[in-house]
């Protein structure tokens, strides 16, 4: 088989994982929860343009198609017989992908709870669920401009009413959020500390 062909072709199985610190009656083999945790994959120019599956990631640097940028210390480290190396938390493409530009960012319930911080858009305290300011029975759209995090007792009491019937006001204006970061941030629901340097560079 070529290089070629070799590189195409599915992998079908992974290392297995193991902590630094084996544990000496268990041999020190733990899972690793694959389809939990995420990755996040920078263009070769640093650029951030995705968060992808911990498989998919290890795929990619097997591969040599991807080097590890950042790697988290508080989870095991991949072993097989010729290869070691950490669970990494943010992997760099070593070729450059063009990306196609689009201006306007899906409407996610992470998206939306990351641009208004988690807070709730009426009293501050910690957002749970989103709210349409102006209920959609009422009219209102599903939109950057018409949606906000909104706290349990908030959401409750508010119900179908508008702002002017309860005296309400929003704590901020509600527009979409700009940059190409947000289409990362409207796929995941929290953000590993690492990766705060290229997101917020974006």
């Amino acid at each position: 088989m070529t290089r070629s062909a070799q590189q195409n072709s599915p992998v079908t199985s992974l290392p297995c994982v193991r902590r630094d610190h084996a544990d000496a009656a268990g041999g020190g083999r733990t899972p690793v929860l694959w389809g939990r945790r995420r990755v996040l994959l920078l263009n070769a120019t640093y650029e951030p343009l995705t968060a992808i599956s911990i498989r998919r990631a290890i795929v990619l640097i097997l591969r040599e198609r991807a080097d590890v940028v950042h790697a988290d210390a508080a989870v095991p480290v991949v072993h097989s017989a010729t290869t070691t190396l950490p669970v990494p938390s943010v992997i760099r493409l070593r070729t450059f992908v063009k990306v196609p530009y689009r201006a306007v960012v899906p409407m996610t319930r992470a998206a939306l709870m990351h641009r208004d911080r988690f807070r709730c858009g009426y009293c501050s305290s910690k957002a749970t669920t989103i709210d349409h300011v102006i209920p959609r029975s009422r009219g209102g759209g599903h939109s950057w401009e018409n949606c906000v995090a909104c706290c349990a007792s908030c959401n409750h009491r508010k119900a179908d009413h508008l702002l002017s019937e309860l005296g309400w006001t929003l704590r901020t204006q509600l527009s979409p959020p700009k940059g190409r970061h947000w289409r990362l941030l409207a796929t995941v629901k929290e953000i590993d500390p690492s990766w705060a340097q290229y997101i917020d560079a974006a």
